[in-house]
């Protein structure tokens, strides 16, 4: 099995090691393993699971609903449905938030061509 110190863990998510340590300390983030001298050593499955928050985090969930989310995944297969739910849920802010920032492009293409047009 794979094992990944901080710093790897670090360049691979794009996560600093104050978040990866307060995502664990709020329970985001499973109790790390650590090697004989105490030091954190990450598996392939919190990196995985590390790779689901950062395109959560990334997409704008707050962090209650990352919470939850991981609540969902932790007490079993019964709460797929729970869990679909709630990413449905985030799909749609996910689309209202590029719906949004393509009509603002949108105005600002059109601003750029209105200046190119009286230069």
């Amino acid at each position: 099995m794979s094992v990944y110190t901080p710093a790897e863990v670090v360049e691979e998510t794009g996560f600093s090691l104050d978040t990866l340590r307060y995502y664990e300390k709020i329970g985001l983030l499973e109790r790390v393993g650590r090697n004989a001298a105490g030091q954190r050593r990450f598996s392939q499955e919190d990196v995985g699971w590390l790779g689901t928050l950062r395109c959560l985090r990334d997409t704008g969930m707050p962090i209650r609903q990352m919470q939850r989310f991981a609540e969902l995944v932790r007490a079993g297969d019964h709460t797929i449905p729970d869990r679909i739910k709630l990413l449905e849920e985030h799909d749609r802010q996910v689309r209202a938030q590029i719906d949004n920032l393509t009509e603002r492009q949108n105005y600002i293409h059109n601003k750029i061509s209105y200046y190119r047009s009286i230069l």
